[in-house]
């Protein structure tokens, strides 16, 4: 395993960065302690900074020579509404809030990578350092955008990187083509008519329409769409009545909606609506039918992803870079990969084992109270980046 030496002999540095971060977790574009850290990092080491793109976000300017070529290293800071279950040191300090999925090890990988790139300079162009909020549920990659980060700051391309529980530390995972799902919301109200239970014949009951509209959406995925794209219709909640003995007015449904690429996204949201209007019609009930899209699928460019795997190797091997394995979560880094070429991979966070005492018992998974992210990655994933940017600026 190649790590930069002058990164490692950092290790412990970078890991009391991390724990501190992860001590004080902040909620999607509510980020400005994180935001603050990252600022006065970046100018603790001369590195220019522009704030305040899509609320809270920080992109550091690293430049050298004179070629007009740059690339975009993104990291995400925001946590999780969740309470911590760890007990250890560095636990969250803020009730309710928890670094669940890493954020706070992705931002002191960059952050790494940062202070080696500014102090080495072993490439012709610029690297643009985005540290972006929001990225669990609030959208803030398409938020930074909207504000102009790729018209301020002009990249060839952009890359990405995240944690993943269950592969073995040393490993890294990217591929070409959809590797993240798009991630899609509907809530569909049935109107009916009450009445007493022991009198059905006098009221339009909307709960066995309700139940058969569960079952008939997954005929969608079953029987409209080709067997070979993935998508997943999962009906998360029912809500009707208030009494044993009444039959309700309404009935609401609430899920979500998953795919790899939107035309079958937009085949799923038309099969969805027609069935619902027209299963509601023939009970005689209407029905008020809302699709919200959140975030398209994560679709890396053959070349970029191609490239990472390359300097991937460079550091630990061509063994021990894996095929990405899609997976029907989501991640906001998909819009910035609609507007530039680019790839979103997998750095393995172990299985576990590095939890010192003290963490809650549970599996050391993405979104769960008992997370903690794996320090040793720190070294190891600011290695990637700074490989990664003066290889794709040397080319």
């Amino acid at each position: 395993m190649k790590i930069i030496d002058a990164i490692l002999t950092r290790a412990p540095s970078l890991a009391a960065l991390r724990r501190d971060l992860h001590a004080h977790p902040e909620l999607c574009f509510n980020e400005f302690r994180t935001a603050d850290v990252v600022a006065a990092k970046l100018a603790e080491w001369g590195i220019p900074a522009h704030r305040g793109l899509g609320t809270t976000g920080v992109v550091g300017i690293v430049k050298s020579g004179t070629s007009s070529r740059a690339i975009g290293l993104r990291a995400d800071m925001d946590a999780l509404p969740m309470q911590e279950a760890n007990t250890f040191a560095h636990a969250s300090t803020q009730p309710g809030k928890m670094h669940a999925c890493g954020h706070d090890g992705h931002t002191a990988m960059l952050l790494a990578a940062a202070q080696y790139l500014a102090t080495h300079r072993n490439f012709d162009g610029t690297v643009y350092l985005i540290f972006q909020p929001a990225e669990e549920g609030g959208g803030g990659a398409r938020e930074m955008i909207k504000d102009g980060l790729f018209d301020k700051f002009p990249m060839d391309a952009v890359f990405g990187m995240h944690n993943w529980p269950g592969l073995q530390f040393g490993q890294f995972a990217a591929s070409a083509g959809p590797v993240m799902a798009s991630s899609n919301e509907f809530k569909i109200t049935l109107h009916g008519k009450g009445g007493h239970a022991a009198m059905p014949h006098n009221a339009l009951d909307p709960v066995p329409v309700a139940c058969q509209l569960v079952q008939s959406l997954q005929t969608i995925i079953s029987r409209n769409i080709k067997p070979i794209e993935a998508g997943v219709i999962s009906v998360t909640m029912i809500h009707a009545g208030e009494a044993t003995n009444v039959i309700p007015n309404r009935c609401e449904l609430q899920g979500t909606v998953r795919t790899f690429s939107l035309a079958v996204l937009d085949q799923i949201e038309q099969r969805m609506r027609v069935m619902t209007e027209h299963l509601c019609a023939a009970s005689g009930l209407r029905a008020d039918f809302e699709f919200k899209r959140n975030y398209p699928p994560t679709i890396n460019s053959a070349a970029e992803a191609d490239f990472a795997r390359q300097v991937m190797a460079g550091i630990v091997g061509a063994d021990q870079v894996l095929a990405q394995e899609p997976t029907m979560g989501a991640e906001d880094f998909s819009f910035m990969l609609q507007a530039k070429p680019g790839c979103y991979a997998f750095i393995a966070n172990g299985d576990g084992d590095h939890r010192a005492l003290g963490h809650g018992g549970g599996p050391c998974m993405l979104h769960n109270p008992s997370y903690d992210f794996n320090d040793d990655l720190l070294p190891l994933g600011a290695t990637y980046w700074v490989r990664l940017a003066e290889a794709w600026l040397k080319r």
